[in-house]
C-alpha cells in the first residue's frame, strides 16, 4: 500500500468507525459504488440512484418474482376498464414525516414527475390523460389510449409526501409550486421506504436508517444503518474489505480484484442480471459515425470474444454472456433466431469501402470510459487495437460519471464512442429502448447514440400501443433487427452485474434465482439483507 492509499485507508477506516461508535449493538451495512449526484427520485435513474429510490420510496407495484411481470405494494388490488385504471390503496402506509399516505400524494407524485420531466417520465409522456383521487384510499388514471408497458412502469413512480415536499419548496418557475422541492429532495427524502437519509453527500457517501413506520415492517436481521461510499479506488475497497470494514464492493472492480476477493473463505457472490446490456454508444449525429457503414465496420471489427475474457472471474462466473442485440436472452422480445455477435474483419473492411469518409484524420474517434469503472478502460484499449488497423485513428480519454451524463445530453459534445451499462427500468423492454432511441425522448446518458430513425420511432410507438403480447412480441423483433441494420452502439455483451460480499450477511433476491424479481436494481432490497448475528 502506497503512503497515499494509507493515509486515504485511514480516514475512510476513521470514518467508519465514527459512523458506528454510537450504534453499540447496532448493525451496519457497508458498501461502495459509483455516485448518484442526485438522491431526488424523480431524477436518479443509474443503478445507484435508482437502488437509493427502491430503498426509500416505494410504488404502487414493484417487480414481481416467480415469473410475474408485477406485484401489488402500495396498491392491494386494481381493476381495468378500456383505458382506465383503478387501484385501491393500503390504509397504513406512514411517510418518514410521520403523515399518512393517501391517493392525493400519489397525484402529486405522478404530476411532479411530468412537471420536472426528467428521469423515469418518459415511461409515462403522453401516455396519462388524467390522474384522480375519488377517496383518500382511491387513485384512477385516465391514459390517452391503450398504453402496454403501463403497469410495468409504475414500479418506477415513487410515491412522495406531498406535505414535506410542500412545506419545504424553493423559488421556481412555478409560482405555486416553486422548484417542486428540487433543492430539499437533492439531499433530504420524503418517502415511505424501508430506509430514510441520514445525510447525503454526492460523490462521496450517503448514510441511511431503518425507518421502524414500514408499512410491511423490517426483520431484525436487517441492516440498522446503511453506508455506501462512492467512486473508491480498488485498491481501497479490497483493503476495506480484507479487514472487514466493507461488507460487499460494487458491480464495477476489475475482474482481477474481483478474482482474488472471490477466493477468500470470508467471501460469496452475488449477482444481479435480466436485462442489462453493455453498450458501445456511437454517436451518430457527428463524423464519422453518423454514416451507418463506418458504425457497422466498427460493429464487425469489434472482438467480442476477447471482451467477453476479459471479464472472467472465476471459471464459472463471468459478468458478460454473448449477445445478439439490446435485448437479452430471456427477455421479452428477444428474438433467439437472430446470431450473436463476433468479430467478422470481411465485414468490416467490406462496409468501411462503403463509408463517405476515406482517410484516417475523417475517421478520428475518441472513445470515452468511465473513470469509476476501471475495467472499461481496457475495453477502450481493446477497441483502440481493434479498430486503428482498420483505417480509424482513436484517442482514448477517461471521464467521470457525471461529468459523462452531463456531456452526453448534447450531441456536439457526446464522445464518438462511449460505454455503459444499462438495464430495464421496469420488466419490459419498452423502459430500455424507448428512451434510448426515441427522436421523441429528450436527450439523457442513456441515449448517447443521439438516433434519429423513422423506422425505429415507428415501431418504439408501436410496441407500446399493441395490447396483444405476441403481436407485441414480434414488433420488439422487429425493433432488433432494425437496430442491428442500423447499428447505433456496439452490443457488447449482456451484462451479468457481479458483487463480492462478505460472509456478514446472505441476501437472497441476489443469490437465490427463486427470490429474484423481475426487474434489476430491485434485488439490492436493504430491508431483505440477512446480517449474521453478534
Amino acid at each position: 500500500m502506497t503512503a497515499s492509499h494509507s493515509r486515504l485507508f485511514g480516514v475512510l477506516l476513521g470514518a467508519a468507525l465514527a459512523f458506528s461508535a454510537t450504534a453499540h449493538a447496532e448493525t451496519i451495512f457497508r458498501m461502495d459504488d459509483s455516485a448518484p449526484g442526485e438522491a431526488d427520485p424523480d431524477k436518479g435513474i443509474d443503478y445507484v440512484g435508482s437502488v437509493l429510490a427502491f430503498n426509500i420510496y416505494d410504488a404502487l407495484l414493484i417487480p414481481g418474482q416467480h415469473g410475474a411481470p408485477v406485484q401489488p405494494h402500495i396498491a392491494t388490488a386494481w381493476k381495468i376498464d378500456g383505458d382506465t385504471y383503478t387501484f385501491t390503496l393500503r390504509p397504513d402506509v406512514k411517510f418518514h414525516s410521520g403523515n399518512m399516505l393517501t391517493a392525493d400524494d400519489v397525484v402529486f407524485s405522478f404530476k411532479r414527475m411530468m412537471a420536472l420531466g426528467k428521469g423515469n417520465s418518459s415511461l409515462f409522456a403522453g401516455r396519462v390523460a388524467e390522474v384522480t383521487a375519488p377517496d383518500a384510499r382511491t387513485v384512477v388514471f385516465k391514459l390517452s389510449g391503450t398504453y402496454a408497458p403501463f403497469l410495468g412502469a409504475l414500479v418506477r413512480l415513487p410515491i412522495l409526501d406531498a406535505k414535506t415536499v410542500m412545506a419545504h419548496k424553493a423559488a421556481g418557475s412555478d409560482p405555486q409550486m416553486g422548484d417542486y422541492g428540487q433543492a430539499y429532495l437533492s439531499a433530504h427524502d420524503a418517502g415511505t421506504g424501508a430506509y430514510s437519509i441520514v445525510s447525503h453527500v454526492p460523490e462521496s457517501e450517503t448514510n441511511l436508517v431503518k425507518f421502524d413506520g414500514y408499512f410491511l415492517g423490517v426483520a431484525k436481521s436487517a441492516p440498522d444503518k446503511v453506508r455506501l461510499r462512492y467512486g473508491l479506488q480498488a485498491s481501497t475497497v479490497r483493503e476495506l474489505m480484507a479487514s472487514g470494514q466493507q461488507d460487499m464492493t460494487s458491480q464495477w472492480l476489475p475482474p482481477e480484484v474481483m478474482r482474488v476477493l472471490a477466493a477468500r473463505k470470508d467471501v460469496h457472490l452475488l449477482n444481479d442480471y435480466g436485462s442489462g446490456i453493455f453498450f458501445l454508444h456511437m454517436n451518430t449525429q457527428k463524423p464519422p459515425l453518423d454514416d451507418v457503414n463506418c458504425r457497422l465496420a466498427l460493429t464487425y471489427a469489434f472482438d467480442y470474444a476477447t471482451a467477453l475474457k476479459m471479464v472472467k472471474i472465476t471459471d464459472t462466473v463471468f459478468t458478460g454472456f454473448p449477445a445478439n442485440g439490446p435485448i437479452s436472452h430471456g427477455a421479452f422480445g428477444y428474438d433467439p433466431s437472430l446470431p450473436n455477435y463476433a468479430r467478422d474483419m470481411t465485414k468490416a473492411k467490406d462496409y468501411l469501402a462503403k463509408c463517405k469518409y476515406t482517410s484516417p484524420d475523417q475517421r478520428a474517434i475518441d472513445i470515452a470510459w468511465i473513470t469509476e469503472v476501471p475495467s472499461e478502460e481496457r475495453v477502450a484499449l481493446l477497441m483502440k487495437a481493434d479498430f486503428d488497423p482498420l483505417g480509424f485513428k482513436t484517442t482514448i480519454k477517461g471521464m467521470p460519471w457525471t461529468l459523462y451524463t452531463q456531456q452526453v445530453t448534447n450531441p456536439a459534445s457526446t464522445p464518438a464512442l462511449s460505454e455503459v451499462y444499462i438495464d430495464a427500468a421496469t420488466p419490459d423492454p419498452d423502459s430500455l429502448l424507448y428512451n434510448m432511441y426515441s427522436s421523441k425522448v429528450a436527450a439523457t446518458w442513456e441515449s448517447a447514440s443521439h438516433l434519429k430513425d423513422d423506422q425505429v420511432d415507428a415501431l418504439l410507438e408501436q410496441g407500446r400501443t399493441e395490447s396483444d403480447t405476441a403481436k407485441r412480441q414480434d414488433i420488439y423483433r422487429k425493433l432488433v433487427a432494425r437496430l442491428r441494420d442500423v447499428a447505433p452502439a456496439i452490443f457488447a455483451y449482456e451484462e451479468n452485474q457481479v458483487f463480492a460480499g462478505l460472509n456478514t450477511f446472505q441476501l437472497p433476491s441476489l443469490s437465490d434465482d427463486n427470490a429474484r424479481f423481475s426487474a434489476e436494481e430491485y434485488g439490492l432490497q436493504f430491508r431483505l439483507i440477512e446480517m449474521a448475528a453478534h
